[in-house]
Order: structure tokens, then sequence, then C-alpha cells
């Protein structure tokens, strides 16, 4: 009787456990954007300046917080549709395919409208040499 209650016991315990973990896997949230650098060189000529390309990929449903770039950014949609919204302008919506310019410091927040897939973006920034691609703002 003493040997099925401890194994009762273990049984119960592992499967809370087991539990737990799955629980906390299943909550375990993607990051709202990814920024894949596919290149980053200093730019002949220009000198102190350098440019990046980069893919940045907005989660299914991610709403990115406020920030800004410190350099001029380009960007061309290759999937999804977004809203972007400037400081102080109303949204835009971007579908694939659209490009759109940002000028150093215009503080935005993107949106991606889909709940299921990802939206991805070609993005080439031009900014000083050392500067991070993006600034967050409170």
């Amino acid at each position: 009787m003493k040997r099925t209650g401890l194994l009762l016991t273990l049984a119960l315990t592992v499967g809370i456990a087991l539990g737990v973990i799955g629980t906390q896997a299943l909550n375990a949230q993607q990051a709202p954007m990814k920024r894949t650098v596919l290149i980053k060189t200093d730019l002949a000529g220009i000198e102190g300046k350098e440019a990046v390309l980069a893919l940045v990929e907005f989660a299914p449903g991610a709403t990115i917080e406020p920030h800004y770039h410190p350099g001029e950014e380009l960007a061309y949609l290759l999937e999804g549709t977004i809203s972007f919204e400037a400081k102080g302008k109303p949204p835009v919506t971007f579908k694939p395919g659209d490009t759109f310019h940002q000028p150093p410091k215009q503080v935005h927040s993107v949106k991606n409208f889909s709940s299921t897939a990802p939206a991805k973006a070609l993005a080439f920034t031009i900014s000083e040499k050392g500067q991070p691609l993006t600034v967050p703002v409170k």
C-alpha cells in the first residue's frame, strides 16, 4: 500500500512539473520585431557615414513601441500589411510592394495587422558611423 501511495505521489508531482513547464513554453512570446543586418559598410567618399541593409520582421499581431532611427531610412514592404504612425500624423497603411522614407529622428510606431503571419520589410539606413539602428522613445 505504501508503494502505491509513493508511486501515485511521484506521478502527480511529475505531472504538475510537466504542466508548469508546458504552460511556460506555450506562453513564451515571440519578440515583436527582429532585425537581421544583411550588410553594414562604410560609404566611400562620405566621411563618418555608414549604410545598413536589414531584413525587418514584425511578429504576428505585434505593435512596435514608439522609436526613431538616428539616420535616414528607406524601406520596402516585402510581406504583410502594416500600420505606420509617425508622431503627430495619422496612421498610414502599407502593403507588399509599398515603399516609404523616414527622416532622421522621426518618432514612429508600427503595427502588424495580421494576427497569424509576420510582416517583412527590407530597410536601408544611412547614418553617422557607430549609431544604433533604433532608439526607443518613452
